[in-house]
C-alpha cells in the first residue's frame, strides 16, 4: 500500500473532523479507531446524555402539565429501559452516519490500537477494547491490523475519566459516565463527586427522574469554571428542586454495601459526615488518552497527562500532532474539531489561525441550562480591566413567561474603555442555543455599540442579549 500523507489515530468529534477536512484539502487520508466512530462523545457523552436530558425535560414538564393548563388523566411513570434504549438508538445512528461521511470522502478507515514506532510510521494491532466500553464492529471496507505509513501522523485520541485512589469506579456501585448512561434501574439515592458540566447534568437528570441527589464539590462554589453570579443562581434553582449541594467538601472514603455505598465527605473545619446512597457517579475529570502511542519513545513532550502542541497541532516532533481532549482543556467536541482542521489546514501551508480558547463557549446542559463564552467578571478584574457589566433577568421577558421559564438571567462584561465584549454568561432556557451570538460577536470583534444598533427579533429569548447590553450602558428598557 502506497503511504499516507495524513494518518488520524482516533475517530472522536476532533479525529473524524480532521481526516475529513485534510481529505478535502486533496491529501491521501487514513483513520485509526478501535472501538466506535464518533469516539466519547457521540456514543457515550455528548449526544446520548443529551437524549437522557430531553427524557427527563419531557418528564419535567408532563409532571408540570397543570402549569400550562393541561390535565393529564393517569399517572406519569419512567420506563427506564425504553429511555435507555432511546439514548443508544440515537448514538447507533449517528455512528453509521460517521462511517457514511468518512467513505464519501474517501478517508480510508483502519480498525485496532495504533502506536507511532517512529516518524511517519504508524502500526496498528488487533484492539484490546476495555470491557467498559462497548465498542461497534467495525464498518465494512475498513483495514486491519498491519504497518502503515504517513508523512504527517495526527494524535486524536480522547480522554478518559479521572479516578481517584481508594475510589475508583467498579462499574457497580460506583459509576463513571459510562455506567450511569445506561442504569439497568432508576436509583432511589445518588451521590455525585464533582461539580463540572458532566457532574452535574447527570445531578440534574437523576433528580428531575426522582433521585435524591447530593452533589459534593472540593472549590467553593459549584460549576467551578463558570462566573460566580451564575453558579450561585444555579445553586438555588438546585436547592429548589431538592439537591443538596456541598462545596468546600470531598469525599476521603467509600464503603461498600450489598447494594448501597457509603461515602465520608470532609466538609472542612474538622467536620464530616457519612451519606449513604444506592450508587455514586465519580464525575472529577478526564485525563488524556497518552498511554500505548509510543509517544514517550519518541520524545513527545507532554505535561499532566496530555500532548503539548502550539497553537496549530505541532508538537516538539516534526511529523507528529495532537488535537482534542489529548492536547489539553478545554476538553469540549467543538474545541476539538476546530483544533483539527486548524492542523490540516496548517499542514496545507494555508494561513491558519491559531487557536483562541478565550472564544470558545461552554454548554451545561442542565435545568436550567447554563452558557458561557470569555472572561467571568472576576478574571476580567483580575486582569485590571475597568469593566461595565450589564444583566437582564429573564422573567423581564415575553418569551420566557409565554414558555413558562421565568427564572434566569444573561450577563455581559465589557471593556469599559474599548467597549470590547470580554464575557458573556447564561443561565435559563435554550442558553445553548442563544450563546452562538454573542460568540460571534467576540470573533468579529464587535462592540457595545454594534450590539446596541442590531435588531434582534420578537418575541424571542434573544431580545435579552440586547437588554444585557444596554443594562451594562445604562440603556436598559425592559427592567
Amino acid at each position: 500500500m502506497s503511504p499516507y500523507d495524513i494518518i488520524v489515530i482516533g475517530a472522536g468529534p476532533g479525529g473524524y473532523v480532521t481526516a475529513i477536512r485534510a481529505a478535502q484539502l486533496g491529501f491521501k487520508t487514513a483513520i485509526v479507531e478501535r472501538e466506535h466512530l464518533g469516539g466519547i462523545c457521540l456514543n457515550w457523552g455528548c449526544i446520548p446524555t443529551k437524549a437522557l436530558l430531553r427524557s427527563a425535560e419531557i418528564y419535567h414538564y408532563a409532571t408540570h402539565a397543570k402549569d400550562y393548563g393541561l390535565v393529564l388523566n393517569g399517572t406519569m411513570t419512567v420506563d427506564n429501559a425504553a429511555v435507555v434504549a432511546r439514548s443508544r438508538g440515537i448514538s447507533a445512528q449517528l455512528n453509521g452516519g460517521v462511517g457514511f461521511l468518512l467513505k464519501k470522502n474517501k478517508v480510508d478507515v483502519i480498525w485496532g490500537e495504533a502506536s507511532i514506532t517512529k516518524p511517519g510510521e504508524v502500526v496498528v494491532a488487533a484492539s484490546k477494547k476495555p470491557p467498559a466500553l462497548p465498542a461497534h464492529p467495525a464498518p465494512k471496507g475498513t483495514l486491519g491490523s498491519g504497518t502503515y505509513q504517513a508523512k504527517h501522523i495526527i494524535v486524536a485520541t480522547g480522554a478518559r475519566p479521572r479516578a481517584l485512589p481508594g475510589i475508583e469506579p467498579d462499574g457497580r456501585l460506583i459509576w463513571t459516565y459510562f455506567e450511569a448512561m445506561v442504569p439497568p434501574a432508576q436509583p432511589k439515592s445518588l451521590i455525585v463527586m464533582g461539580s463540572g458540566a458532566i457532574g452535574i447534568e447527570f445531578a440534574s437528570f437523576y433528580r428531575t427522574m426522582g433521585a435524591a441527589v447530593t452533589v459534593v464539590e472540593v472549590m467553593p462554589q459549584i460549576l467551578p469554571v463558570e462566573d460566580a453570579e451564575i453558579a450561585g443562581l444555579a445553586a438555588k434553582r438546585f436547592e429548589k428542586q431538592g439537591m443538596r449541594l456541598l462545596t468546600n467538601a470531598k469525599v476521603t472514603a467509600v464503603t461498600k454495601g450489598a447494594n448501597s455505598i457509603t461515602a465520608t465527605v470532609d466538609l472542612g473545619g474538622g467536620k464530616s459526615e457519612s451519606i449513604t446512597a444506592e450508587r455514586l457517579i465519580s464525575a472529577v475529570g478526564v485525563v488524556g488518552n497518552i498511554e500505548g502511542l509510543g509517544l514517550e519513545k519518541l520524545g513527545v513532550k507532554t505535561d499532566r497527562g496530555c500532548v503539548v502542541t502550539d497553537g496549530h497541532g505541532r508538537t516538539n516532533v516534526a511529523g507528529i500532532y495532537a488535537i482534542g481532549d489529548v492536547a489539553g482543556p478545554p476538553m469540549l467536541a467543538h474545541k476539538a474539531e476546530h483544533e483539527g482542521v486548524i492542523c490540516v489546514e496548517t499542514i496545507k501551508g494555508l494561513h491558519a489561525h491559531a487557536m483562541d480558547k478565550a472564544k470558545i463557549p461552554g454548554c451545561t446542559y442542565c435545568h436550567p441550562q447554563i452558557a458561557s463564552v470569555g472572561l467571568t467578571e472576576a478574571k476580567a478584574r483580575e486582569g485590571g480591566r475597568e469593566v461595565k457589566v450589564g444583566r437582564f433577568q429573564f422573567r423581564g421577558n415575553g418569551k420566557a413567561i409565554a414558555l413558562g421559564e421565568p427564572d434566569g438571567m444573561i450577563k455581559t462584561i465589557f471593556d469599559a474603555k474599548s467597549g470590547q465584549l470580554l464575557g458573556a454568561h447564561m443561565i435559563g432556557a435554550e442558553v445553548t442555543e442563544l450563546i452562538q451570538g454573542y460568540v460571534i460577536a467576540m470573533q468579529l470583534e464587535t462592540t457595545e455599540e454594534d450590539l446596541m444598533h442590531t435588531v434582534f427579533p420578537h418575541p424571542t429569548l434573544s431580545e435579552m442579549m440586547h437588554e444585557s447590553v444596554l443594562d451594562a450602558y445604562g440603556r436598559v428598557i425592559h427592567m
